[in-house]
């Protein structure tokens, strides 16, 4: 998988066949169900920490890898992805 440019991946997952591009939306379905988690779990973090009135790295730590998860390239794959699914009615 390559990452890259929105317009690069849209033209690599529009040469996909159907089948190829369902495979796909399965792959990043699970990533997309863990980072979920992750982002949960430190969100709780980030909650529990602000309830304890503990403002510190315990907060700022957790926000960070909020961060890079939301902008990982995996999730602009996944969300072009949804649009060729939705574009060739297979959604």
């Amino acid at each position: 998988m390559k990452s890259g440019s929105a317009e690069s991946i849209e033209k690599e997952l529009d040469a996909l066949s159907d089948q190829e591009l369902q495979a796909e939306a399965k792959k990043l379905k699970s990533f997309s169900l863990t980072n979920a988690v992750f982002i949960g779990f430190l969100a709780g973090i980030i909650f529990y920490s602000i309830a304890k009135s503990t403002w510190g790295l315990f907060t700022l730590i957790p926000l960070f890898f909020i961060y890079k998860l939301v902008n990982d390239p995996k999730n602009l794959r996944a969300k072009i992805l949804d649009k060729v699914l939705q574009e060739r009615n297979l959604k």
